[in-house]
């Protein structure tokens, strides 16, 4: 189960913990396109426990768009850059 709680300060910061899934993208997807174009956005992973193959590739998209990654775990990060490399 994934918490997700949003903030904004000058940037939207959506801060998760637990463990994300499949299902858990697709809310996260929705919450993100909600915040409209122009919106600086950011992803809190400090509490992040446990994250599979969707979830790499989703960070790794939200990357690509401009998203910011906090706090992301070494392997979180290191799986992401392995994945850009096999891309």
């Amino acid at each position: 189960m994934l918490r997700i709680r949003r903030s904004a300060n000058g940037q939207v910061v959506f801060k998760l913990s637990g463990r994300m899934d499949r299902q858990d993208i697709a809310e996260l997807e929705t919450l993100i396109s909600s915040e409209g174009n122009g919106n600086a956005i950011a992803l809190d992973l400090r509490d992040v426990t446990l994250v599979g193959q969707d979830a790499i590739t989703f960070l790794e998209r939200c990357e690509a768009d401009g998203i910011t990654l906090k706090n992301c775990a070494r392997y979180i990060r290191e799986w992401i850059t392995r994945q850009k490399g096999g891309s």
